[in-house]
């Protein structure tokens, strides 16, 4: 445990790029599947209008749970393990992603979607094909927050278990007083965040070419309009 700066305590059963990829599989997995579930909540709740404040509600409302008051409730159930930790984590995100996607999909102008219902699109084409890529903004802003905050939480998993990836050093560190060991956790956790922050930063700069960049020239007067050319896009 005293030999290298990444020699990680035998309790931990696991190497430090060990622990680093159960880090980034706990935080990953949840946003993943809290998306997926998120884009038919939102898609409702945008329809149906009288339906976005009591899930808001609701979301908020698990939002603000502790995290350790969840795992006691599910311990019961899925005992000491890697999915105890993600269930809260997915959930937490819904608070995040519910609203970035409700707000970047009512964001589209009326017009765009006449246009799009001219051109033949029925709804869920629309939604997929027009909607969703004119809000990517507001909803890749909302991965970005999703995954940095499930990157930090991951770490309350050393509660249950050595199920917390860096966050077990830190754990190992305060027991066995090794400031080398919190330092691993605290740095190596934020380093991962900022990663993952970066990478969404250039994903968004990806999908979305028609927004403004830094230092940009202005878009031709001949050039088509983002909307315009994200409708041509969807009915090809």
């Amino acid at each position: 445990m005293s030999g290298g700066l990444f020699d990680i305590p035998s309790d931990l059963q696991n190497t430090y790029w060990g622990l680093v990829g159960l880090h980034l599989r706990e935080a990953l997995i949840p946003v993943v599947g809290g998306l997926v579930v998120a884009l038919p909540i939102a898609q409702l709740c945008v329809r149906l209008r009288w339906l976005y404040p009591p899930v808001l509600w609701v979301t908020t409302i698990l939002y603000a749970i502790p995290s350790l008051a969840f795992f006691v409730v599910l311990i019961d159930y899925t005992g000491q393990t890697e999915t105890t930790v993600m269930i809260p984590l997915g959930v937490y995100s819904l608070v995040v992603f519910v609203p970035a996607i409700v707000d970047g999909v009512r964001s589209v102008p009326q017009e765009t979607l006449d246009a799009a219902t001219a051109m033949g699109l029925g709804p869920v084409r629309r939604y997929f094909q027009v909607q969703l890529p004119i809000a990517a903004p507001a909803i890749i802003a909302g991965l970005r927050v999703a995954t940095v905050s499930s990157i930090s939480l991951v770490s309350v998993g050393m509660l249950i278990g050595n199920q917390g990836g860096l966050g077990n050093l830190l754990n190992d560190g305060m027991i066995y007083h090794q400031p080398r060991l919190v330092w691993l956790s605290v740095i190596g956790t934020a380093v991962l965040a900022i990663l993952a922050d970066a990478l969404l930063v250039v994903v968004r700069i990806l999908v979305t070419p028609w927004m403004p960049r830094g230092g940009r020239k202005p878009r031709p007067v001949d050039e088509p309009e983002p909307v315009t050319a994200a409708l041509e896009d969807a009915v090809r």
